[in-house]
């Protein structure tokens, strides 16, 4: 009995020394050439902003398996970049620009072993993140502050804010602007009415850094007028959707079934509009739309019936004929899509960004309101029909 379970043992131990036999031999290479490749020849450079494009003639190896280039950044991060043997360029990212930075390039072959580098110098155009910079703009807005600018690269970026704590210390705001859309408008609220001083710099996914815009900014009184909102149906407002009530507008359910509204999707008579009482007389600032999301590849924003291009209309008296010549044009907006993306697809930036709502200022110099008119103009399918899931109207009762 002690026989077989020693040679049972014995068994095991083998197949074990197999498998790590086996392991050992998956971490190195399968080939054994310890020739070193040739060198890449006829290197070119195109610098770009933030970038450099290599251009080389690879070596006639049959053995060979790729390019590699290797540089440090001017904050310190050392970059490798691997490019096959089927290409005969690459591209170098990552510089902040206007600057020399040298850069080796190396041929490996099969066995990993690495030719003798070349070396060559880039001067990359200054980053992308400086023009950005360069087009900040940003203000006093209702409950906080706001800011613009203009990314055209749709370059992957953040536009950071700054505040000081406790400490005088600067640190970063969490609600803070990341994205790659390329025009940057963004609302960052909940700050009382009193003046704050803040810092605005842009970083890229390298870690480059632009200077730092300091401003001292005091947000604008603004108050969520509340719900209930009343519903009224004029004589050219369309038909609703059959299973989604108007007050599913402010019933706090953002996106499921029912508590939604829609209008009827065969209706033709006119653009699709429809009508609500605040029920108080207020100075508006903006109205937050949240979108309905069709069950589309899970939930689709920008897709269906969600408004693209629509107005919103005021009136402190209600002319019950729905004759919009008595009501007063509080704005005309157009949403976009921050990927940028064809119709159907987004990315979670998109998706976030709906999901947060849409926030449509109503300009300063618009007259009190009680009574609120939207009108579609063209959803995102094309159409007339419109889907929301639930608005929220601010502004300043105590005007």
């Amino acid at each position: 009995m002690k026989t077989k379970i020693l040679n049972y043992l014995a068994v095991i131990g083998t197949i074990i020394g197999m498998i790590s036999c086996s392991d050992e031999d998956l971490q190195t290479p399968l080939e054994s050439n310890e020739v070193a490749p040739q060198q890449v020849s006829d290197v070119s450079v195109e610098n770009l902003p933030g970038k450099a494009k290599i251009s080389y003639r690879l070596p006639e190896d049959q053995d060979l398996l790729y390019v590699k280039a290797e540089y440090t950044l001017a904050n310190g991060r050392e970059m490798v970049v691997k490019s096959s043997y089927y290409n005969s360029t690459m591209l170098l990212e990552g510089f902040a620009g206007e600057e020399s930075n040298e850069v080796e390039i190396t041929t490996v072959n099969r066995s990993e072993k690495e030719s003798e580098p070349v070396k060559v110098t880039v001067n990359p155009l200054k980053a992308p993140i400086y023009d950005v910079f360069e087009t900040i703009e940003s203000g006093a807005a209702f409950g906080g502050l706001y800011i613009n600018a203009e990314n055209p690269d749709r370059e992957d970026l953040a536009l950071l804010l700054m505040e000081k704590n406790d400490l005088g210390d600067w640190v970063i705001n969490p609600f803070s602007v990341y994205t790659k859309t390329d025009e940057i408008k963004r609302t960052i609220r909940g700050y009382d009415t009193i003046p704050r001083e803040f810092a605005i710099t842009v970083r890229d996914r390298w870690l480059n850094y632009t200077d730092t815009l300091f401003t001292t900014i005091k947000p604008l009184f603004e108050e969520a007028i509340p719900t209930p909102y009343k519903g009224i149906k004029l004589p050219n407002d369309a038909p609703r959707h059959n299973s989604t009530p108007l007050d599913g507008l402010w019933d706090g359910n953002l996106m499921n079934w029912a508590g939604v509204y829609l209008t009827q999707g065969t209706y033709t008579e006119n653009l699709h509009m429809f009508t609500f009482d605040l029920q108080v007389e207020a100075k508006l600032s903006r109205i937050v739309i949240w979108d309905y999301p069709e069950y589309f590849n899970g939930r689709t924003y920008y897709y269906k019936g969600c408004m693209k291009k629509f107005e919103i209309y005021g009136a402190s008296e209600l002319d019950t004929s729905g004759d919009l010549s008595s009501w007063t044009l509080l704005g005309t907006y157009e949403e976009t899509k921050p990927s940028g993306l064809p119709y159907g697809q987004q990315n979670n930036e998109d998706y976030e960004t709906a999901l947060a709502g849409f926030s449509w200022e109503i300009p300063a110099d618009m007259p009190k309101v009680r009574y609120i008119r939207i009108r579609n103009l063209e959803n995102w399918e094309g159409g007339k029909s419109l889907a929301i899931g639930e608005l929220q109207v601010y502004g300043n009762t105590k005007f």
